[in-house]
């Protein structure tokens, strides 16, 4: 089991930027492909974005591909979102999550790829 703790969130204007930090404890981070998840009020949980164990390959919902970057410190045992060019629509609260499987061959997507689960963040764009 692993511990995840993000930070970062908070109240930007519409393009402005946040970058997020997740830290991760309890396990080998180095084995794990990691990702970012988000949920709006009264809408369920999306994919964002996930790095692979590696981090080699990454991969981005359409919605934020070309603003958000996903990246990890292994030597940190942290992976971050660099979010730019923030809009509206991306306010919500912002979950890492670490995935069930070492050593994964493809990038994880789906929330069942996920076993581990931090708090969450909230990240508020106003227009």
């Amino acid at each position: 089991q692993v511990q995840l703790v993000e930070s970062g969130g908070g109240l930007v204007q519409a393009g402005g930027s946040l970058r997020l930090s997740c830290a991760a404890s309890g396990r080998t981070f180095i084995s794990y492909a990691m990702g970012w998840f988000r949920q709006a009020p009264g809408k369920e949980r999306e994919f964002v974005a996930a790095i692979k164990w590696s981090g080699g390959s990454t991969y981005y919902a359409d919605s934020v591909k070309g603003r958000f970057t996903i990246s990890r410190d292994n030597a940190k045992n942290t992976v971050y979102l660099q979010m730019n060019s923030l809009k509206p629509e991306d306010t919500a609260v912002y979950y890492c999550a670490a995935d069930i499987r070492p050593y994964r061959v493809v990038v994880p997507t789906t929330p069942r790829d996920f076993g581990s689960w931090g708090q969450g963040t909230q990240v508020t764009v106003s227009s």
